[in-house]
């Protein structure tokens, strides 16, 4: 018989604990709230942005050791007894800063849904429990928990994308949760393969795990089952296609979170499971990761100017700057690694902004498509001047962190 029960091994007050569950919790809230108007919920959802935020904020500042490259503010509750199944969570140095990211990014998402009116409710409270789950997986240590997770932001994009999107909104949901469902079997069986084929007892457990020796065949066999799940979040051609559909009919609070941090999610997992969990195979791999990202670069890029959708063109420009994340992680160096995970956070700043912009645009214009946009420095110059530095951030200028990435 599977035992639950809940054993707390912690040194430390579960500070990441509080920070995964804190904006899910809150949100649920949003229902209890007096009907008074969609200002109240606006204002509370916010607030709790910001208690999230200045948590993390005072957690990473105070209580995290920037020179120890350990896990910090690890966690372990005993959960299930079943593969050792655990409430296990902890941060190093690579995952500070996409959960910063998502704590800033999330904050700015919220104040740019201020048009949304429609069951104003149910929107915050997706965009809360969103939270929840881009938090959970950069501060996992355990594999299915990892899973869980990851599973838990598809419900809240769907529902976005399904509801508040644009007049092929359905088609788009559709093809990004059929996407996105077949890589979560990928990275089912990914796990449960780690999980029973090392050489050690069967463990969910990452230091465990990467300290687990599988036969080769074995290990390329997982790699693959990982890299395709990962290749549909970074997204990694020619897995890719959901992404322009999704950004152009999204509202542009959802293309800011989509752009700024669930595609790094996938980036990350190629980082905290095939690099770590899976080294010679990706040694193996690591050639064909570098042809993959120069090939993604340039088909992106190239594709990109044909759009008449600002959105779409924007999301182009995306997958073309993850094929440079996937190049630094093929490299195998230190170097290479320390760029990729700046250039996650370069663009997760840089794309959300310009989805911002690009929606504040269409608020103020009421036009997304290029063609008809002409003019713009005069009608809107302030969003014009704003977009136009960005663009040259995301062009890589000398002195932009585009270009230090």
């Amino acid at each position: 018989m599977v035992q639950v029960y809940l054993v707390f091994t912690t040194n430390y007050f579960p500070w990441l604990t509080i920070v995964v569950v804190f904006p899910i919790f809150a949100g649920s809230l949003i229902f209890f709230l007096p009907h008074r108007g969609n200002k109240v919920i606006r204002w509370y959802t916010l607030c709790i942005c910001i208690i999230e935020l200045l948590l993390i904020t005072y957690a990473f500042g105070y209580h995290f050791q920037l020179d120890d490259p350990l896990i910090q503010l690890t966690e372990d509750y005993k959960w299930i007894d079943f593969f050792n199944f655990s409430w296990r969570l902890g941060i190093d140095g690579i995952s500070i800063g996409p959960i910063l990211l998502t704590g800033f990014i999330t904050t700015l998402a919220i104040l740019a849904a201020r048009p949304v009116t429609r069951e104003c409710r149910l929107f915050h409270f997706l965009m809360l429990a969103m939270y929840s789950g881009q938090i959970g997986p950069f501060s996992s240590q355990d594999l299915l928990l990892f899973f869980i997770m990851w599973e838990l932001e598809l419900i809240p994009v769907y529902l976005l994308l399904a509801m508040w999107g644009g007049k092929k909104r359905l088609y788009s949901a559709t093809k990004f949760i059929l996407y996105t469902a077949g890589s979560s079997a990928f990275l089912l069986m990914g796990i449960l393969g780690v999980c029973l084929s090392g050489s050690n007892e069967p463990t969910l457990n990452f230091e465990t795990s990467a300290n687990q020796s599988y036969p080769v065949a074995l290990e390329m066999l997982f790699y693959i089952g990982f890299f395709i799940a990962f290749a549909v979040k970074s997204p990694i051609i020619p897995l890719h296609t959901w992404l322009p559909d999704t950004h152009g009919e999204a509202h542009y609070s959802t293309c800011m979170l989509l752009a700024g941090i669930l595609l790094k999610m996938g980036a990350y997992g190629l980082v905290r499971i095939n690099m770590e969990l899976l080294p010679h195979a990706h040694s193996i791999f690591s050639p064909w990761l570098i042809i993959v990202g120069t090939i993604q670069i340039i088909y992106a890029a190239s594709i990109s100017p044909g759009q008449r959708n600002l959105k779409k063109r924007i999301a182009y420009s995306s997958v073309s700057h993850m094929g440079f994340i996937i190049i630094g992680l093929g490299s195998i160096s230190d170097t290479g690694l320390n760029g990729a995970v700046l250039q996650i956070i370069s663009h997760g700043f840089i794309g959300a902004a310009l989805f911002f912009l690009a929606g504040t645009s269409y608020d103020r214009i009421r036009l997304v498509y290029l063609d008809e946009m002409g003019g713009t420095a005069i009608t809107i110059p302030k969003i014009f001047t704003t977009f136009s530095i960005l663009s040259m951030a995301s062009l890589a200028l000398p002195g932009m962190s585009g270009f230090v990435a």
